[in-house]
């Protein structure tokens, strides 16, 4: 099968974005957004160069100050003279389809920063919260050269687990306000945050939240067991390190220790307080978000985790591929229509059908739609 031509505006874009335009960026992440006609020449063309931007996400329920939060950060970035991509995911109506769109207005402070790039998008009814095209359009900004990229997304719970492996560091945001606390950890959010931060903290209860997410840390990593000796005819009076024994008698204290410590083999989440409004907190938090960073390039974690996005990467071309061959065939959807007797009558089942579908499909299912986009002339991979 023969690759179709390379269209000579996509040429034109990637040749603008290549000089540093921000115009062609914001040219090529609508059209990767959008998955408009070349889209796969433009994710192509950076590729070689993904990498080197720091991707960190930052979720946490809604009214939780991340787009303040965001703010902030973006702001500290810039001071240190990083460029900062953010693309902030707003969820889509399940009745109308539109979403509000509303982050160039909360971050007005930083919108018109020519070093600050803001992508505003709609899940469009993804189930993780986030949209399907996230992580291509972090790849455009991260081939384009931004340091930092911040993803802003809404929702605390098992579905954001799509936050966390799009990013490299991912900042869970909660408020005293969120509730139960312990009834808001229960939803995956231990497994996803790297770094916890109690916003709004000059309110009631802040406190008690940090307090009871470091029990609950404290207690998954086990820390009320593994320094604690037998205690059947054991004077603890005797035991040498007395602060090892406090800290494993009090697990939120022992997770609060081990926070603080570098260490290669083991990284646990600090807790953090926050009052984004104010400005206060933004280094704490920055400068956990750089421990971590450090710690997955000592660790190896870094490189595991990119490259197991890059396999779910390929798992999602083939998926999105498959649907859209497949359910966009009015043949195949005319045969689908044809053995809907059979199913109604039980003559057929269900799985039967997807055998014979696939069979006959299988002429849809290969050859190549991508067309290589040519390297420049002087140009390296």
């Amino acid at each position: 099968m023969t690759t179709p031509p390379i269209d000579a505006a996509i040429a034109r874009v990637l040749e603008q974005f290549r000089a540093g335009k921000t115009a062609a960026l914001a040219r090529a992440v609508s059209i990767v957004e959008n998955h408009r006609a070349g889209f796969e020449q433009i994710l192509a063309a950076q590729h070689a160069s993904l990498g080197r931007a720091r991707r960190i996400g930052l979720t946490g329920p809604p009214g939780a100050g991340k787009s303040t939060l965001t703010t902030r950060l973006a702001r500290l970035y810039r001071n240190e003279g990083k460029t900062v991509g953010i693309v902030a995911v707003d969820p889509t109506s399940p009745f109308t389809g539109g979403a509000l769109l509303g982050d160039r207005i909360r971050m007005e402070e930083i919108a018109l920063d020519p070093g600050v790039f803001i992508r505003s998008m709609a899940t469009r009814g993804s189930l993780g919260g986030l949209a399907t095209a996230t992580r291509e359009v972090c790849d455009v900004l991260d081939g384009f050269g931004m340091d930092v990229i911040i993803i802003e997304t809404v929702g605390v719970g098992q579905s954001e687990l799509d936050v966390a492996r799009a990013a490299d560091s991912t900042v869970v945001v909660l408020v005293p306000e969120s509730g139960d606390s312990i009834q808001t950890l229960k939803a995956g959010v231990m497994e996803i945050a790297d770094v916890f931060t109690v916003n709004k903290a000059d309110r009631p209860g802040a406190d008690r939240l940090r307090n009871d997410i470091e029990l609950m840390l404290g207690l998954r990593a086990g820390a009320t067991t593994q320094n604690v000796p037998a205690h059947h005819g054991v004077d603890l009076r005797n035991i040498p390190d007395r602060d090892a024994l406090r800290d494993a008698m009090n697990p939120a204290r022992a997770a609060r220790a081990a926070a603080h410590l570098e260490s290669p083999e083991q990284w646990t989440p600090p807790v953090l307080r926050s009052i984004a409004a104010q400005n206060e907190g933004i280094a704490e938090i920055a400068d956990a978000i750089a421990r971590h960073f450090r710690y997955l390039e000592a660790s190896g974690e870094l490189r595991k985790r990119r490259r197991a996005r890059l396999r779910e990467r390929v798992m999602e071309v083939v998926e999105q591929q498959l649907r859209q061959r497949l359910w966009q065939d009015t043949a195949t959807l005319a045969w689908l229509d044809a053995q809907l007797d059979g199913l109604e009558d039980g003559t057929l089942v269900p799985f039967a059908v997807a055998d014979t579908l696939r069979a006959r499909s299988a002429h849809l299912l290969t050859g190549a739609t991508y067309a290589p986009l040519p390297m420049p002339t002087g140009a390296s991979a």
